[in-house]
């Protein structure tokens, strides 16, 4: 099976398809490699894409360190994932998780970047510090929900969380599929990587003096039916000078397999925006310009 090690001797498992102008995608809390197929059959037939799992996640190693799992580290192990594979620069794209991954590396290695598409961005992103203890005690209980109710239970009451029937209702089988690949992970790496990570990581408010100042072209894309993440992705259109938003009506936080066509056909339009040096064209929408 093909495998990339990262900095500290971690197995990171990925595929790839295609050729050409290479496209990287990084998942969700509650995704894997395989949680973008509907996009690599897309585009694959005109990009090189990559899927990947995350540390903590299968067939990837999963180390039971606490000090294994980071924002930064997740940023390292996408760079390390690229190097690997000689991708020099590559189109990004994030789902949730994923998206603040992304995000921190246009902010820390905009030279890796030909764009990055955000979908979903924003979980725990709040500017009040009530909300954001809400948010902290939410991702204390899903971490134990994982650890002590094991991974099928967890997976089932996740899977059933608000933002996730829309999925649910529009394609039940997509959603079958979704609810059976997150009870197939490990507690253990769901806990690391929640407690770690998710909960540790810079909010977007807290980057959003940086965020101000990136030149990296971005793409925004939610579900106007997504309460975890519609403000934030809002706050990122209107903070990042580069920034277009997308809003699917109707839709949830899993959007990238509840809306694939929708989203695939966005990113081919944003890649081909990107690549021709339209993206930027107008200016006139940003003050100063």
């Amino acid at each position: 099976m093909p495998y990339a090690e990262t900095k500290d001797g971690i197995k990171i498992y990925y595929e790839e398809a295609g050729s050409g102008i290479p496209v990287v995608f990084v998942h969700e809390y509650a995704g894997d490699y395989r949680t973008w197929e509907p996009q690599m059959r897309a585009l694959s037939r005109q990009y090189r894409c990559v899927t990947f799992s995350s540390r903590g996640y299968p067939k990837s190693d999963m180390p039971t360190d606490p000090e294994a799992y980071s924002q930064k580290i997740a940023c390292n192990d996408v760079l390390a994932l690229m190097d690997h594979l000689a991708i020099d620069r590559a189109h990004m794209v994030g789902h949730s998780m994923g998206a603040s991954t992304i995000l921190n590396i246009g902010l820390d290695h905009p030279h890796r970047c030909r764009s990055l598409a955000a979908a979903g961005c924003g979980w725990g992103s709040t500017p009040g510090a009530r909300e954001r203890e809400a948010a902290q005690k939410f991702g204390h209980d899903i971490a134990n929900m994982f650890l002590n109710e094991g991974s099928d239970v967890a997976a089932d009451k996740y899977a059933n969380y608000l933002v996730r029937l829309q999925h649910k209702g529009k394609d039940p089988r997509g959603w079958a599929e979704f609810r059976q690949w997150l009870s197939e992970h490990s507690t253990q790496g769901h806990a690391l990587t929640m407690l770690n990570l998710n909960l540790k990581r810079p909010t977007l408010y807290e980057l959003k003096e940086r965020l101000a100042k990136m030149q990296v072209p971005l793409l925004v894309v939610t579900g106007d039916e997504d309460d975890w993440c519609l403000d934030g992705s809002v706050m990122l259109k209107r903070t990042v000078p580069t920034a277009g938003l997308l809003v699917l009506p109707r839709s949830g936080h899993t959007i990238t397999s509840e809306e694939p066509e929708a989203f695939n056909r966005a990113l081919f339009e944003y890649f081909g925006s990107v690549d021709s040096g339209r993206w930027m064209t107008h200016r006139s929408a940003f003050p100063g310009a």
